[in-house]
């Protein structure tokens, strides 16, 4: 509470100094917020402690509680124009982001500078504090890239949002890559919403097509991805998910510039979904201890939503290798605070 305080003062001053004839605002509502004319300051983070038992052939590999994620970050514009962000691991394992934005063409087109999520896939793009399966689908663990330092320009408009990029390899330093997606929501309301979405990416010598579609429609949601990719010498490489859920306190999913958000509850009793997902090809299956190979996999899950900011969840996955006689399995619970 201390420190929130004395960021808080610490900003508010820093804006009031820079603003002097503009109101200073300041929230900690989801987070600390302080905002001043076209300065603005925010802070958070979030928290997930998981208990993951997974087993190979029977035999149990992991049976442990631990950190999934902690991180804090800091945001805001320094102008009108320039935007910035900073998110960093707390148990020192790395940046997340660290990036400067340029906003001056409106949201048509921004220029983001910097690590960053490279452009490539509905699920990657989907915060990890917002995915409705407590772990991304080996499909995606594979072919999608995450964060890399890169210049990227993207925009959105009507019914449409783009992202195109050159990024540099963050462990291979002297590997420049590629990066594009464009999506499109013919269909999007209140509730309901019609999401159709396409990906290329080429770097490392790892290259992939992906293909993403999503519907939802009051507490029921879809999505699906599939990806055609090369590795190296792989060349013929592919693998799909299919998952569904379904909100029994009748919250709708949110969607937003491309990507889902997390539920919120309506009710000060919290909300409840139901989730399952088909996963199939080649992708990296680790979760359920098979590694990078082609298997099928089957997840199913429950979340509680106690706020906003409060999430728990339980998973099942169990799965089998499409090469061999190995199969896997995997039970996840998951805790999780943002803030």
């Amino acid at each position: 509470m201390k420190i929130k305080l004395i960021a808080a003062l610490v900003a508010a001053t820093t804006l009031a100094a820079s603003n002097a004839n503009a109101e200073v605002e300041v929230s900690t509502k989801g987070g600390l917020k302080v905002s001043s004319g076209d300065y603005k300051f925010e802070a958070g983070g979030r928290i997930m402690y998981d208990y993951n038992r997974s087993e190979l052939n029977g035999e149990v590999d992991e049976d442990d509680i631990n950190l999934r994620r902690g991180r804090i970050y800091v945001k805001g514009n320094v102008s009108k124009n320039w935007a910035f962000k900073s998110q960093f691991n707390i148990d020192g394992s790395g940046i997340e982001d660290a990036y400067l934005r340029y906003t001056g063409w409106g949201k048509g087109a921004t220029v983001t500078i910097g690590n960053q999520k490279m452009p490539f896939g509905l699920e990657e793009l989907t915060s990890s504090k917002d995915i409705s399966v407590l772990e991304r689908s080996a499909i995606t663990e594979r072919y999608a890239v995450g964060r890399a330092e890169g210049v990227q320009l993207s925009g959105k408009g009507g019914k449409s949002t783009y992202g195109i990029g050159i990024f540099t390899d963050n462990e291979k330093d002297s590997e420049i890559g590629f990066a594009a997606r464009y999506t499109f929501a013919p269909l999007k309301t209140d509730t309901s919403v019609f999401h159709l979405g396409v990906a290329y990416k080429d770097i490392d010598e790892s290259s992939a097509l992906g293909l993403e579609t999503a519907f939802s429609s009051g507490p029921f949601h879809i999505q699906a991805e599939y990806v055609d990719g090369e590795e190296g010498a792989a060349d013929d490489l592919s693998g799909y998910y299919v998952q569904a859920g379904y909100i029994l306190t009748g919250e709708t999913r949110p969607y937003k510039d491309g990507a889902f958000k997390r539920v919120a509850p309506k009710g000060k009793a919290g909300a409840w979904e139901m989730v399952a997902r088909f996963e199939d090809g080649d992708g990296n299956h680790s979760d359920i201890e098979l590694g990078d190979d082609d298997a099928s996999a089957y997840t199913l899950g429950v979340n509680y939503y106690a706020h906003k900011n409060v999430k728990i969840g339980v998973n099942y996955t169990d799965g089998e290798s499409n090469t061999s006689d190995d199969d896997g399995s995997e039970f996840r619970v998951r805790f999780q605070l943002t803030f």
